[in-house]
């Protein structure tokens, strides 16, 4: 018996450009704020955090979903974004980064935001196009409609 060596990730959304951008992120933020120094920042910096790991984490659980799900999944992806954004002026504020530091953050967040986006429309689309593709195929058939997408975002 042969055995056959997959090539690929065992999880789809390892193979999506926007999933490993979400994961440098949180880990450039982890190697990048300054410790706290108090409660209040303490809690900036874990609630920051915890915003920068739902950005992958939707990302991963959408993927597993339905086109229109995987699409409620991004939004909520955009959503942390936009949360990371508002802790990113906090925390530079707060002295927990430097004007730099914001920025970078700011422009990471920006490029995450747009390929979000171009994935959102691209589900859009292809829904639409399976929407009609479907009215003409077999109940059993177009179960899978995620291996259908474009995964370079």
């Amino acid at each position: 018996m042969e055995t056959q060596e997959r090539t690929g990730c065992f999880f789809r959304f390892e193979e999506l450009r926007i999933y490993s951008k979400a994961v440098a992120y949180s880990q450039w933020l982890l190697r990048t704020m300054h410790a706290p120094a108090n409660e209040g920042q303490k809690n900036l910096f874990d609630t920051f955090c915890h915003s920068s790991y739902d950005i992958a984490l939707n990302i991963a659980e959408g993927s597993s979903r339905n086109k229109s799900q995987f699409e409620h999944y991004l939004k909520i992806a955009k959503t942390a974004i936009r949360e990371c954004f508002v802790f990113t002026t906090m925390a530079t504020g707060m002295g927990m980064m430097t004007e730099e530091e914001g920025t970078q953050s700011g422009e990471y967040l920006m490029e995450m935001t747009r390929m979000l986006g171009a994935l959102i429309i691209s589900l859009q689309r292809g829904r639409r196009s399976q929407d009609d593709d479907r009215d003409a195929m077999p109940a059993d058939e177009g179960d899978d409609m995620l291996d259908n997408i474009e995964t370079d975002f």
